[in-house]
């Protein structure tokens, strides 16, 4: 048994923006169902109504440099994880979680600061952790501040530090004027901590003080150890690559499995397939298409964003348009991507339907309802979707790269290795030409309905790193 705190900006069923609060929403659980003692720190958004929390420590003054940031903390237990939440209205009483009006919040470097020496706080008042388990970014401090500024305080001694990044493209990066700001000691602007071409980076600080280091699959730690993938700090992490592991995100079929879903029109299983023909239909319906035209439906549910692929998707869209095919799109982001994306449904009504917006209920349906999954992905780290297709029958068309190499293999679905729209459409035709084969392509959504990407294997393998740091 082993007592950890992770520390994060968003969690489910909290705060959310993308597959961070997916995994903060699961991985405490999972651990804690396996006996472990878990708890999580985040800050109190505007989202997060003070009428579900405790407050259990009141007034705590987080110092950064000469500036005395008042906040309260509460707490709540949620699937076996005591959840603390930092309450600063100032810094978090807001639109957005990391911005508003596709802009970030211009004083991001302090409110995560905040929340980092947040974090040590509760370690010192509230919660004393073996282990200290870091997710991105944003909470990327806590080990310069227990490392080195707070090195000779005892309440860290013996306590273990774990970060994991979720995607090294999104790194902290502020200028260097912060450091004083944030209360960080100028011997720390230098290139052996926090400082990256002039300025100061977050997560380059987390990964220089961490004792082990994790990534969400594999193949995404080999590759983050190349120029290709590494944004600029391949460098450092094959000099700290004896501690860099990547340990496979877990789906949460409590969230996502066909025989449960309450968003979807009908339940259906591996053993009876015959509910998967209904959530077909109830998409079609609702994307305002025939419920009756089995052509094949590829589904995307994504971020709209050049990593994940839509710079080859916009190029290959007439081609795809001209297939016997339907595509439907759920996602935000990008507004360039938003725009060209509207415009294709425009030119397409009978055969694109592009909905822009997050929206939950819809992903299921989409997921539950399409006869393939696309994610062509520059990178993607992890990638969650494709392992929820594969539990719904949807077969998944991916791009050779991250987590989606490492989930998805030619039984089970469809690959391609360059980043090119003409691989993409390539490996689209293959998967149209086995659809055509009805047994073939039934025997490939069975084989991928059967496998398990449950959170309890990644959480041994955490509970395991975490014996290993102990020792």
């Amino acid at each position: 048994m082993t007592k950890v705190l992770m520390v994060a900006s968003e969690a489910e069923p909290f705060a959310k923006s993308g597959g961070l609060g997916d995994v903060l929403g699961a991985l405490p659980a999972a651990l804690a169902a396996q006996g472990h003692i878990v708890a999580t720190v985040l800050p109190r958004y505007r989202c997060i109504p003070l009428a579900d929390l405790k407050r259990v420590y009141e007034n705590l003054a987080i110092w950064l440099g000469g500036t005395a940031w008042r906040t309260d903390v509460y707490s709540r237990l949620e699937r076996g994880v005591e959840v603390f939440l930092i309450d600063c209205p100032p810094l978090y009483d807001r639109e957005g979680l990391y911005g508003a009006g596709g802009d970030d919040y211009p004083d991001n470097a302090v409110r995560f600061a905040v929340l980092a020496r947040g974090a040590l706080e509760i370690v010192r008042r509230l919660f004393r952790p073996q282990i200290v388990h870091c997710h991105d970014w944003q909470a990327a401090l806590v080990g310069p501040y227990m490392r080195h500024t707070l090195a000779l305080d005892p309440t860290f001694l013996g306590i273990r530090l774990v970060l994991t990044i979720h995607n090294l493209g999104y790194q902290g990066l502020f200028p260097a004027k912060v450091m004083p700001e944030l209360g960080l000691d100028k011997k720390l602007f230098q290139p052996d901590a926090l400082e990256f071409w002039g300025q100061v980076n977050f997560l380059k600080g987390g990964i220089v003080f961490a004792d082990a280091i994790t990534t969400v699959s594999r193949a995404y730690a080999r590759e983050i150890q190349t120029p290709e993938f590494g944004h600029g700090l391949d460098g450092l992490l094959r000099a700290r690559s004896a501690v860099l592991t990547g340990i496979l995100n877990g789906a949460d079929y409590s969230q996502w499995n066909p025989e449960t879903d309450p968003f979807i029109a009908a339940r259906y299983s591996a053993e009876d397939l015959a509910g998967k023909r209904a959530c077909k239909r109830d998409l079609l319906a609702e994307c305002g298409f025939d419920p009756d035209d089995d052509r094949p439906v590829i589904g995307m549910v994504s971020r709209l964003a050049a990593q994940k692929g839509f710079d080859l998707l916009c190029e290959a869209a007439e081609d795809l348009a001209r297939e016997n095919l339907y595509l439907v799109i759920l996602g935000a982001g990008d507004p360039y991507y938003e725009d060209r994306l509207r415009h294709l449904a425009a030119e397409h009504p009978r055969t694109v339907a592009v909905r822009i917006a997050f929206d939950n209920g819809f992903a299921h349906k989409v997921e539950a309802g399409s006869d393939m999954f696309l994610m062509p992905s520059r990178y993607e780290p992890c990638g969650l979707n494709q392992i929820y297709s594969l539990r719904y029958g949807t077969v998944p068309i991916v791009r050779a790269t991250g987590g989606l190499d490492d989930t998805v293999d030619e039984m089970t679905g469809f690959k391609f290795a360059d980043y090119s729209a003409t691989a993409l459409l390539e490996a689209v035709r293959r998967a149209l030409a086995t659809y055509r084969d009805r047994e073939a392509w039934q025997a490939m959504m069975v084989r991928g309905m059967k496998k398990d990407y449950s959170w309890d294997a990644s959480a041994r393998e955490y509970a395991a790193l975490y014996q290993r740091l102990l020792g």
